[in-house]
């Protein structure tokens, strides 16, 4: 147990936050470096053993890695297949046609928002980056007005839509009715998309500038050569939605399987995100590979060629995951949601204000969902008149609130976009800060007209 207390640990914990921003933004110190050291030093500072500092920011390393390193993993995969056989090529060229050359950021978001429903952030990230890398190419466009609106669809889908995992327990938590859930929630999200969007993208393009080369870019843009064939159009989209489909499946499972049969064991684990990846990966081979004349050794080098430029991604990305388990061992989580516990607040805004406090202070929006339903659920029970389907949404829009370095979406957008922290607080934290806060007035909104 730490020796620090109370409003203490929530001191510490913000000049942990400073000292991250001002190590990496304005020191230069590697962020990787940077994560260890402040999280080791938090530790300390709080009063944690040590001998359960370093243990705890392994595990929540492992944690983290457990899951994204292998995403990022496959997903890089799939999406080299798709820069080299010419798919990000053929979709970009499709989307610039359809939705003009001055609307792509609108097209960007509307894939996202699709792609989005049924799978977690990261997963939809990695399979849309060199779809959004080919547009920007070809048109010139900045991967703020982008980039922005892709991510921006990705993370509102993923805190306010079921069958996302955390929006299905807080559904459960709240005894609210999916259907209803679903309806409520498109109608927020929809607006939501739009503002925090191709909206706030337009207005933070003309005010930061990335640097005219971006490395991972490179790797996820090689245009078809010479005089080689681009895939069709149909063929690439369903290659992409692979793993789409196959989580959607897997989250269905119940509904045409036994449950805990041995056909719907199998159903489910093909609709793992991880499984469901590697599977899009392997048939990538054909679809991008052999069926566009290239061998196996070609094959192979684009698989290894393409893995490398995202170590230091996922390493960035576990410590930031090691950072946010030494918050959560040292009890700020808790000084967190004791605090919002005592607030004198209506139980929409409980919902969204826990969450946003957890989400703060470990950086993950599943867990932010997940625990504030726990808390919140016996104070909406005994509180009538609450709209439990808004409810869902209130507390999936808190735990969307203010990504920060302990959030490894965070690391993946300042990797991938190639911005610096405080670039990437400029944009991405104003994004997500904007989604929570709109997707709450939104819900307050809606509680008018539905009860």
């Amino acid at each position: 147990m730490p020796t620090v207390q109370g409003n203490q640990l929530l001191v510490y914990a913000l000049v942990a936050v400073i000292a991250l921003v001002i190590l990496i933004a304005k020191l230069k110190l590697n962020p990787f470096i940077t994560l260890v050291l402040v999280s080791v030093g938090l530790g300390v500072a709080v009063g944690m053993p040590l001998s359960e500092i370093v243990k705890s920011f392994e595990g929540g390393v492992g944690g983290t890695l457990g899951h994204i390193a292998l995403v990022i993993g496959f997903g890089t995969m799939l999406g080299k297949m798709m820069a080299e056989s010419g798919g990000a090529e053929r979709i970009a060229r499709t989307l610039i046609q359809a939705f003009g050359e001055k609307n792509v950021d609108w097209a960007m978001v509307v894939i996202a928002l699709l792609v989005g429903l049924p799978v977690f952030f990261e997963v939809g990230f990695v399979l849309l980056i060199p779809i959004a890398f080919s547009v920007a190419k070809r048109t010139g466009t900045s991967m703020i007005k982008l980039g922005i609106p892709m991510a921006a669809g990705l993370s509102i889908v993923h805190g306010l839509v079921p069958p996302h995992p955390a929006a299905l327990l807080a559904v459960s938590a709240y005894k609210a009715d999916i259907g209803k859930t679903i309806l409520y929630a498109l109608i927020v999200a929809a607006p939501t998309a739009a503002v925090a969007g191709p909206l706030l993208a337009k207005f933070l393009d003309k005010r930061i500038k990335l640097p005219a080369v971006n490395p991972l870019a490179a790797q996820l843009t090689e245009e078809a050569s010479g005089e080689r064939e681009l895939p069709g159009f149909g063929i690439t989209v369903f290659t992409i939605f692979i793993p789409v489909i196959l989580m959607l499946v897997g989250s269905w499972a119940d509904l045409f399987t036994t449950p805990k049969s041995t056909a719907n064991e199998l159903v489910k684990l093909i609709g793992n995100p991880v499984i469901a990846l590697m599977i899009a990966a392997l048939i990538s081979f054909y679809t991008f590979g052999k069926a566009r004349g290239f061998d196996r050794d070609a094959i192979l080098k684009f698989t290894n060629d393409c893995l490398a430029p995202t170590a230091s991604i996922t390493l960035v990305v576990g410590a930031g995951g090691g950072f946010g388990r030494i918050l959560r061992d040292s009890h700020v989580s808790d000084a967190i949601v004791a605090m919002a516990t005592h607030a004198n607040v209506s139980v929409l805004v409980l919902g969204w204000l826990v969450a946003a406090l957890v989400r703060v202070a470990t950086g993950s929006a599943t867990v932010g969902m997940a625990t504030s339903a726990g808390i919140v659920a016996p104070i909406a029970a005994a509180s009538p008149g609450t709209c439990p389907e808004l409810l869902v949404l209130a507390t999936g829009a808190g735990s969307l609130v203010l990504s920060h370095v302990n959030d490894g979406g965070f690391w993946l957008v300042k990797e991938y976009y190639d911005m610096s922290v405080t670039e990437t607080f400029k944009t991405w934290t104003v994004c997500e800060t904007l989604i929570s806060v709109m997707a709450l007035v939104l819900t307050l909104g809606l509680s008018l007209f539905v009860g």
